[in-house]
């Protein structure tokens, strides 16, 4: 995957997590922030935040919480790590538990 079809690939699923914490901020009653700048999508919850953020070089979506840090590559059209997980479970196993959000799903997450 070239640098161009990654930014778009990785941008939407930015957005799309995006549209899942709204979502899950009008449907519940969790508290918490979230901003996008720049490839960086930062959650912060009442006990720390959460990173989600594009890496050009690697072409990877990184996931950073709870000083772990994983990088989920595109395969078969999905984001998964070396272990084969979603980013989709794993931000919210991230969220759940770093930063105290009950997130139940997010949805797909392509990266195709």
């Amino acid at each position: 995957m070239d640098e161009a079809a990654f930014l778009t690939v990785a941008n939407a699923t930015l957005e799309r997590i995006g549209l899942a914490l709204d979502a899950a901020l009008e449907t519940s009653n969790a508290s918490f922030d979230w901003t996008l700048d720049a490839g960086v999508l930062t959650i912060t919850g009442s006990e720390t935040s959460v990173v989600v953020r594009q890496d050009v070089g690697a072409r990877a979506i990184v996931l950073d919480a709870g000083g772990r840090r994983s990088a989920f590559h595109p395969e078969d059209a999905r984001w998964v790590d070396e272990r084969g997980n979603a980013l989709g479970d794993a931000l919210v196993r991230a969220l759940r538990g770093e930063a105290r959000i009950s997130l139940r799903r997010v949805p797909e997450l392509p990266a195709a």
